[in-house]
């Protein structure tokens, strides 16, 4: 990994072009193609089935969003109940949870916490923690009076979506979207944001692809709330990448692989479906079975394995997934790329619109490694 400055990932965006409601159909979304070379065509998520060929394998993350933020007050101590927020964000067993606390500086072990109101089932009560550790940053593990099946249940009654910062910082969550922030993929609960490429997918776009000769194959990264996080380091090399837990299946791989060797590409929808590929590939591209963290960290200078295309959404400014986009298109193509598009009035980040990446370099020099 290169070490570079973190200011070179940063740029201004005007804060109308931040999406706060998804547009519908899903697949009516604008998609900016960027090809190698570092052309800009405007077109929509649509028409992505013609943008690709027949063989390309299609990589989409199936992982589901809990609504994992709680809402609740501090018992006892010191004759208050301050109002506390918390968003779980990494299982630790069947009653433990990481989250992080607002405000969490007053918070000290010991502390029982209670979310929400009374059950809405009859043998539920109230759902209560204990904070157990306290970490930086607010951060704490927290033990909850339930367990396993009973305790998803009581999150999933109490809980609201997660919605990432620059958009709850403007209306809180609701019923809507519980459902506009899952993807059509959503199978696997373990996710506290949503892998975001995904949300433009609909039936429809489905079907075109495999008509038009485009597997489409299913992994599980689980997204942790550290992808919401800037990075604050002034050289990228000094930033702790946040952990999350993934899964590819060895059906899964092989076929990408057979995919690979007869001429098709790998096109990965979302940063996390691309971190997840390019750790469970070896040197020479060739993908196996993966379970477990990956910490993977892509920045410029980084040498991809397997993916030749990304679809991708507009991502925040000094954020690691910016860096990613500019290690696989180029940091001044994607410059560019973001400048353009917002000079065209598309819509940024989770609810917004997307961008479809053609790797830099020719294609016959990432085939030399397949």
């Amino acid at each position: 990994m290169l070490i570079m400055r973190t200011d070179l990932f940063d740029f201004e965006l005007p804060p109308g072009r931040i999406a706060l409601r998804p547009i519908s159909p899903r697949d009516a979304a604008r998609l900016l193609v960027v090809r190698g070379e570092g052309s800009f065509e405007d077109r929509a998520v649509r028409d992505l089935p013609g943008l690709l060929e027949p063989g390309d394998q299609v990589v989409v993350n199936d992982t589901k969003v809990i609504p994992a933020t709680l809402h609740g007050r501090r018992l006892g101590r010191g004759g208050t109940e301050p109002a506390v927020e918390a968003t779980l964000h990494q299982r630790v067993d069947g009653s433990r949870w990481r989250a992080f606390l607002k405000p969490g500086r007053k918070l000290l072990p010991g502390d029982v916490l209670r979310f929400g109101e009374e059950g809405k089932v009859c043998f539920l009560g109230q759902l209560d923690a204990t904070v157990e550790e306290k970490g930086e940053g607010g951060e704490v593990t927290l033990s909850f009076a339930f367990h396993g099946p009973v305790l998803d249940q009581a999150i999933e009654e109490r809980g609201d979506m997660p919605l990432p910062p620059y958009i709850a910082n403007r209306r809180p969550a609701d019923e809507r979207d519980r459902s506009d922030y899952q993807t059509l993929f959503a199978r696997h609960e373990g996710s506290v944001a949503a892998p975001t490429a995904g949300l433009h997918f609909t039936d429809a776009l489905v079907a075109a692809l495999s008509e038009r000769g485009i597997g489409l194959h299913k992994v599980t990264l689980h997204v942790g709330a550290g992808t919401f996080l800037p990075v604050k380091a002034a050289d990228t090399a000094d930033h702790p990448m946040h952990s999350e837990r993934g899964t590819v299946s060895g059906a899964t791989a092989d076929a990408l692989n057979a995919a690979r060797a007869a001429g098709g590409r790998i096109v990965a929808v979302g940063s996390t479906s691309l971190r997840l590929i390019e750790t469970a590939a070896d040197e020479t591209g060739r993908l196996h079975p993966f379970e477990g963290e990956t910490a993977l960290f892509i920045t410029p200078g980084y040498r991809f394995r397997a993916v030749e295309v990304m679809m991708t959404n507009f991502h925040l400014p000094r954020s690691t997934l910016f860096m990613l986009v500019a290690a696989f298109a180029g940091l001044d193509t994607m410059r560019r790329a973001y400048a353009h598009a917002i000079a065209r009035d598309y819509r940024f980040y989770s609810y917004g619109d997307a961008c479809l990446l053609f790797r830099a370099g020719d294609r016959q020099d990432a085939r030399s490694h397949g």
